[in-house]
């Protein structure tokens, strides 16, 4: 098993309506190749989720958080990836974005998101966060690249 962070940064003087994604298309065997993701990444030894939020912010983009929101904890179910707990993060950040080494950063109006190439899975979450829903708990269950499961706060959801 894995732990991971994973933030969906928003741009300043938009009131949230913008956040900072992240094309996966420069990383070597990458399982996110040609989607778009928020930014982070696996925890290091000893780090709390905070710290790894920090530091994969940083890395990935140049930018320091100066607010977040753990807004759920999600878990992967994979026949192929293994298992992965994924704390899940939306934030405020200052500094200059620098280029990316796993992928191109972009600014992206939130209305806009969910019309991108994502994980089926990323697209719940994604849902969940723009309705403001309280913290969650989510268990998302894949067979390869499919979608088998999503499980909200213990109770299963409906697949389309």
């Amino acid at each position: 098993m894995k732990n991971t962070t994973l933030c969906y940064i928003c741009r300043p003087g938009t009131g949230g309506e913008e956040y900072l994604m992240l094309y996966r298309n420069k990383k070597e065997n990458d399982l996110n190749e040609g989607k778009w993701v928020g930014v982070g990444g696996k925890f290091e030894a000893g780090e709390s989720p905070e710290e790894c939020l920090y530091r994969e912010v940083q890395e990935e983009t140049g930018l320091t958080i100066t607010r977040h929101s753990l807004r759920g904890i999600v878990t992967f179910v994979s026949d192929v990836w293994g298992t992965e707990y994924m704390f899940l993060y939306t934030a405020a950040a200052r500094g200059t974005l620098i280029d990316c080494p796993e992928g191109e950063l972009r600014w992206v109006p939130r209305q806009e998101v969910l019309s991108l190439p994502l994980w089926e899975g990323d697209q719940i979450f994604l849902s969940l966060i723009a309705t403001s829903h309280p913290f969650f708990s989510l268990k998302l269950a894949y067979r390869g690249n499919t979608l088998i499961q999503a499980v909200l706060d213990g109770q299963e959801m409906q697949l389309t």
